[in-house]
Parts: structure tokens; C-alpha cells; sequence
């Protein structure tokens, strides 16, 4: 057996051995990535309102949990509850009004953007002085910090784009990750079949 055999070998072991379901997967994701970045508003309301949901489903089941449990002496009880309606209260509101609730979030993701930015910047000059790789961190903190500028400058109108394309470009990535991942196992099978 050469090398190559072996590696192949390995390497469906490693993958799902149905790909057909994997590249009708990333078709899909691919589509709808496509799609969401066509219709970025229409994505950012769609995933703004699913969040909500699930935010409205864990904090009723939290809360029914805390009322229903027959625990007596649960020091947390307090808190447990306190989260459930916090859960239910973001997850109405996000429900009630998508479009606000989105510019909520895209406010917060620009927020944590500049603190990872300047965390990332700080981190790097900190490797500077040591010699050290010091250049990516540095470049990938201020891209950090623009993008949260751009956010906090265009915000509120931010928060109607900035999550739908950030989710499109998730799926359409994973998207592509799939097919090419179910094109490499197709090809690996077709392989095998051959020697076999």
C-alpha cells in the first residue's frame, strides 16, 4: 500500500461517508447565504425574530421549571427565576419589534468589536517589545475598530444590515465548506471503488 493509499484511507475516516446529504447541505446553506446577502434587511429581521423565539422559549421554560421544581432549600431559586424573565422580557421585546431589537444588538456587537480590537492592538505592541510575531494582531485589532466605527456611525440604520450579512456570509462560507468537503468524499469513494 503507498503512502497516498494510506492517507485516503485516514482521511474517510475523518469524513461523513454520505456526501450526497452533505453537498445537498451546502447547496442549501449556499443558497440561502445568497439570498440573505440580496436581502440583507429581510435576514437581519428573520434572524433577529428567531432569536427572539428562542430566547422567549428558554426563559418560559426556565421560569416553568423554577416554579414547578419542589426544591425548598435551592439558594438560587432567586436568580433562576430573575433570568427566566429576563429571558422572556429581551425575547418579547425582540419579537414585538425586530427592527429595534436589531439595532440593540448590532449597538452591542459594535461595542464588543472595538473591545476585541483594542484588546488585539495592545496585545500585539505587548509582543513588540519582545520581539515577537507582533504585525497580524496589530492589523486585525484596527480592522476590529473600524468596523465598529462604521457601526457606531451609521447606527441605528446599522443595526438593518449588519447581522444579515454577517449571517449570510456564515452560511455561504459553511455552505462552501460542506460542498467542497462532499466533493472530496465523492472523489475519495470513486478512488477506492477503483482499487478495489
Amino acid at each position: 500500500m503507498n503512502e497516498q493509499t494510506t492517507n485516503d484511507k485516514y482521511l474517510l475516516e475523518e469524513l461523513p461517508q454520505k456526501w450526497g446529504w452533505l453537498l445537498a447541505l451546502g447547496l442549501l446553506m449556499v443558497v440561502g447565504g445568497s439570498i440573505g446577502l440580496y436581502r440583507v434587511i429581510t435576514m437581519t429581521i428573520v434572524t433577529v425574530l428567531f432569536f427572539g423565539f428562542l430566547l422567549l422559549f428558554g426563559g418560559i421554560s426556565q421560569l416553568v421549571h423554577a416554579i414547578l421544581t419542589k426544591e425548598n432549600r435551592w439558594q438560587g431559586k432567586f436568580q433562576h427565576v430573575l433570568m427566566a424573565l429576563l429571558y422572556i422580557v429581551a425575547g418579547g421585546l425582540m419579537v414585538y419589534n425586530p427592527i429595534a431589537g436589531s439595532a440593540g444588538l448590532t449597538l452591542g456587537m459594535g461595542a464588543l468589536f472595538f473591545a476585541f480590537g483594542l484588546t488585539k492592538i495592545r496585545y500585539g505592541l505587548q509582543k513588540r517589545k519582545n520581539g515577537w510575531k507582533w504585525l497580524f494582531p496589530v492589523i486585525a485589532g484596527i480592522i476590529d475598530v473600524i468596523f465598529a466605527l462604521i457601526i457606531a456611525i451609521k447606527w441605528p440604520l446599522s443595526g438593518l444590515w449588519v447581522i444579515g450579512i454577517f449571517v449570510s456570509i456564515e452560511m455561504l462560507l459553511n455552505g462552501w465548506f460542506l460542498i467542497i468537503t462532499a466533493l472530496a468524499v465523492k472523489k475519495l469513494n470513486s478512488t477506492k471503488e477503483k482499487e478495489n
